[in-house]
């Protein structure tokens, strides 16, 4: 049997215990595991965060003091005066009362020494990196079955190999931060407030090095992150549910949802979403911090993409260079499968944040190959003054045509199109055939993803009064 076949083995029986009903059996299984558009302001003062991040904390993983190195990065991350407009800090992209993600529905954030230059990718969370491995081309997959391929390492396109070096990356990128040089940002550091914790967590001398200190600033960020629990509290109701404790039982809904999730003839979320002990000791993390190539479409609400030429390929750039876009280089528009948690929270999805509900990004992997026409440009056709009443309203585009031809994967060079993922529900079946998930399944699907966001977060789009009991 091929480990393709003994994967999808696997999760049916997966799926199978779920259908049974044997949810806290599944749940003892996983805990046994263990768990190891204006820009907005900049956050709230360190010790408010401080604070929350009490709050969040549980048995398994409480609250502890931070480090030195730690202390500074917090100071770090709420402080503005670190980039070239004085208006823009970690936080500002990376909310805390938003699980560290955007607070708005921005495709991409606004940077830049004015505050008026638009990013070229969505802002991802900054909870759960903690056990993100470096990036390989040959990563093996926590699930202990699919083969090794590209995984690992921080951002869409994983060219960063720890948070030290990822957290470097913005205070830099002009339409981020923006500042010019690393010396901008040191010399901001040594003229600033907590520049004596800076010395006592690094060194007396630090600052006498322009790249010792720059590094120590990632450093701190990192350590940051790593010990400040509101960054993986682990305070879900599925986190409840694993660990077989109270308010953790899932309703009927919430256990379908679950069953469609893992199901590989369904939703198959499981495939890249791997929610068993994974990597570094973490466990229910909802990746398995691989890369795969869907083709999502193009989004012209960001400026980059004016330009027709412009085409962001993930692995093999424009950001990253050690993945030439050369024809059959298998890496070409593939980018990382981010974690689930807080996802009923985000505003945004994709790398490109064409999506901005969870509902249309479910549809999507639901439709894209029945209905592409719902989610690329139609070429050559009639537009139907007003659509039949079947056509669904729920996909970018609204606007159904006669005739004409659907420009399939229209962000992605037809050179690349044979890196696409061909497994369920993204399996490449004809247009107009039957979608995978029915509409029930998206509904339940819905409901389960809305108890991975952790108890301080909101969702962007609470379920209907009593849509997920029964």
């Amino acid at each position: 049997m091929s480990r393709r076949a003994l994967l999808s083995s696997a999760r049916a029986s997966l799926a199978a215990l779920v259908g049974t009903g044997a949810c806290v059996g599944l749940g003892a299984l996983l805990a046994a595991c263990g768990p190891s558009g204006e820009p907005t302001p900049a956050g709230p003062s360190a010790s408010a965060t401080a604070a929350a991040s009490d709050s969040v904390g549980t048995a398994l993983n409480p609250a502890t003091p931070l480090s030195l190195a730690a202390q500074v990065g917090q100071r770090m991350f709420f402080d503005a005066s670190l980039s070239a407009s004085g208006r823009m800090a970690c936080s500002t992209c990376h909310d805390p009362k938003h699980a560290y993600a955007p607070s708005n529905n921005l495709s991409a954030q606004l940077g830049g020494p004015a505050m008026n230059q638009t990013g070229t990718r969505a802002v991802p969370s900054l909870r759960y990196k903690d056990a993100t491995p470096p990036y390989a081309d040959l990563l093996d997959n926590p699930d202990g079955v699919s083969v090794p391929g590209p995984g690992g390492g921080f951002g869409w396109d994983g060219r960063a190999a720890t948070l030290a070096e990822q957290a470097g990356l913005p205070l830099l990128d002009p339409r981020e931060m923006a500042n010019a040089s690393r010396a901008d940002v040191v010399k901001q550091l040594q003229a600033g407030p907590y520049a004596a914790l800076f010395r006592q967590a690094f060194g007396a001398q630090v600052f006498d090095d322009v790249d010792r200190a720059f590094a120590a600033a990632g450093q701190a960020l990192q350590a940051f992150q790593l010990e400040d629990v509101s960054f993986h509290p682990y305070a879900s109701k599925f986190d409840l549910y694993i660990g077989n404790k109270i308010g953790g039982v899932l309703t009927p809904a919430e256990a379908r949802g679950l069953k469609v999730f893992a199901d590989p003839n369904g939703g198959n979320c499981a495939s890249c979403h791997y929610q068993g002990a994974g990597l570094n000791g973490s466990t229910a993390l909802f990746t398995d911090f691989s890369y795969e190539a869907i083709g999502v479409p193009r989004n012209a609400a960001l400026p980059v993409n004016a330009d027709p030429g412009h085409v962001d390929l993930g692995l093999c750039g424009p950001a990253r260079t050690d993945h030439p876009p050369t024809p059959g280089n298998r890496f070409c528009g593939m980018f990382k499968s981010p974690t689930l948690r807080n996802v009923a929270s985000r505003r945004s999805f994709f790398h490109n944040g064409i999506f901005h509900s969870l509902e249309q990004t479910i549809r999507f992997y639901n439709t894209r190959d029945t209905m592409p026409e719902l989610w690329y440009p139609t070429v050559g056709g009639q537009a139907k003054a007003t659509p039949d009443p079947d056509f669904p309203s729920y996909g970018l585009i609204t606007t159904q045509y006669v005739g004409g031809q659907v420009r399939k994967f229209d962000d992605l060079p037809a050179r690349f199109v044979g890196n696409i993922d061909t497994q369920m529900p993204l399996d490449g079946r004809p247009a107009h055939s039957k979608p995978p998930m029915s509409e029930q399944d998206i509904a339940d699907l819905l409901c389960f993803l809305n108890t991975l966001n952790d108890k301080d977060v909101q969702p962007a789009e609470p379920p209907k009064p009593g849509a997920c009991t029964s």
